[in-house]
């Protein structure tokens, strides 16, 4: 074989170097029992613990209490739709100055927080509005058990 370049040889991988045998001086460490549990086993299984017993299938979604906590919400969204409305006609003051022999000019003053208050009411009711409908499908919705199992 005619001899490479030196720029061939640095592209080259070099060949495997044996490697260093240890001396019969040095010890080799001790390997623990296939039985017991290493220090890194230790620590991970304190770092992270077994999950819990997963629950029983009759504490399903199926809930008869569902339905009142819907009700509840509903009655809630009422009341920040009432509280809506009396901020946000709070919120809007107009004002007329009148003139001689002339029309009054009118001005309208919006009132910032009235209205924030009016637009986080109904922020709130449209959320508490879609949780009384997953709470009232979820107290009325029976399944199946094969159905039931095979979601999870």
């Amino acid at each position: 074989m005619p001899p490479l370049s030196p720029l061939t040889a640095a592209l080259l991988p070099s060949p495997p170097t044996a490697a260093p045998q240890p001396s019969s001086l040095t010890a080799a460490p001790a390997e623990p029992a296939d039985d017991e549990p290493t220090a890194e086993e230790l620590s991970y299984a304190a770092a992270f613990p077994p999950d819990p017993a997963p629950a029983q299938p009759s504490a399903g979604l199926n809930q008869p209490r569902r339905a009142l906590i819907a009700a509840g919400e509903v009655v809630a969204v009422v009341a920040l739709a009432l509280v809506a409305v009396w901020a946000w006609n709070r919120g809007i003051t107009k004002l007329a100055y009148p003139l001689e022999g002339r029309e009054p000019l009118i001005s309208t003053q919006y009132h910032g927080n009235w209205l924030g208050t009016a637009v986080g009411c109904v922020t709130i009711a449209a959320i508490l509005l879609l949780d009384a409908v997953r709470q009232g499908v979820l107290a009325v919705r029976t399944r199946p058990g094969k159905a039931a199992d095979a979601d999870v």
